[in-house]
């Protein structure tokens, strides 16, 4: 996005083999234009890969954010009372569509502005690399966004007015997370976003819709999910600091500098798992069981550390991954009472 407003018209979309390095189904590791290793040549253009490179682009890896906070949100709620699971299954449905919609938003956006430039460290975004147009990923971005708000008439007549709220405020800010007049993500509250809408809410709010209440107890079991998926931005961040900083991305890792946002990451971490007495308190020791993620977290603590550049994509897949092992544990030891 230019500073009028407009979009910036790119002369080209590059094509070359390196913009191409670890698709479709690499580790996670992928240097768009970075040196090193051999690249692939680029796929085949028949149906399947087309599929495939919209697969990619969707972020399969990334989903585990939107799925963890509605399973500890319906083992909450199982407390109480049985599931609707119609109910449930739209929950996960429609925030499933706002993650997804979020990515694609984000592959568009973020080119458009110039973020992402050949040589970013990130894995391959479909826009940048040349493997859709440009107008083409918004499309698709509006579009799943729309499926996801067709979902939302449904949990708004379950859950009133408040859902209501939530949606238009989800549906606003996965698209004004790196777009509009002031694109969240490039004025350093990237993090606050996600933890609020991707924990906070995203528990409390699936708890809601099958209880009709928000409780102390949501909110608890909320925060070490709101760590989490925050300590996964922040990953991300240090990773393209220094590429954000050129683009003029002023995110919360370039704002405070690298040693402040590696610091940020281990304490979100270790507030994660600081929050699960508090929730014990008012549970019992189920929701003790989360502790069993603790040598997982110590590893990627450590290894976050010890990493820097393309190496964080590790990290990434290894937050994302604790992030899930850490809910699913959370939301086993909520229904143990």
């Amino acid at each position: 996005m230019s500073a009028n407003g407009g979009e910036r018209k790119p002369d080209r979309f590059p094509r070359d083999a390196a913009a191409l390095n670890s698709f479709p189904g690499n580790a996670g590791e992928g240097r768009a234009g970075g040196a090193g290793g051999n690249a692939p040549a680029a796929p085949p253009c028949g149906l399947k890969d087309r599929l495939s490179v919209w697969l990619w682009a969707a972020r399969p890896r990334t989903l585990p954010a939107a799925i963890v906070p509605v399973i500890v949100g319906l083992a909450l709620a199982r407390r109480e009372r049985p599931l609707d699971l119609p109910l449930g299954a739209a929950t996960l449905a429609a925030a499933l569509l706002i993650q997804i919609g979020t990515n694609l938003a984000n592959d568009y956006y973020d080119y458009i502005a110039g973020a992402d430039a050949a040589g970013r460290l990130g894995p391959l975004r479909i826009t940048q690399a040349g493997l859709a147009a440009p107008a083409a990923v918004k499309r698709a971005a509006f579009a799943v966004l729309a499926l996801a708000a067709i979902l939302g008439v449904y949990l708004t007549a379950a859950g009133g007015w408040p859902i209501l709220a939530i949606g238009v405020l989800a549906l606003a800010s996965a698209v004004g997370y790196t777009a509009g007049p002031y694109p969240l993500a490039y004025h350093g509250l990237g993090e606050p976003f996600a933890f609020v809408f991707f924990g906070l809410i995203a528990v409390t709010g699936t708890a809601y819709l099958q209880t009709g209440r928000v409780g102390a107890l949501s909110l608890l079991a909320s925060l070490p999910v709101a760590c989490l998926v925050t300590a996964i931005l922040v990953v991300n961040n240090v990773r393209d600091l220094a590429g954000d900083g050129k683009a003029g991305k002023r995110t919360l890792a370039v704002r405070l500098g690298e040693r402040a946002a590696r610091v940020e990451y281990v304490a979100l971490v270790g507030a994660a798992f600081a929050a699960l007495p508090a929730i014990c308190a008012r549970t019992g020791a189920g929701p003790a069981l989360a502790f069993l993620a603790l040598p997982v977290a110590i590893g990627e603590v450590r290894a976050f550390n010890a990493r820097a550049g393309a190496a964080l994509n590790q990290s990434l897949a290894g937050t994302a991954r604790l992030h899930l092992i850490f809910g699913i544990l959370l939301a086993l030891g909520l229904l143990i009472h």
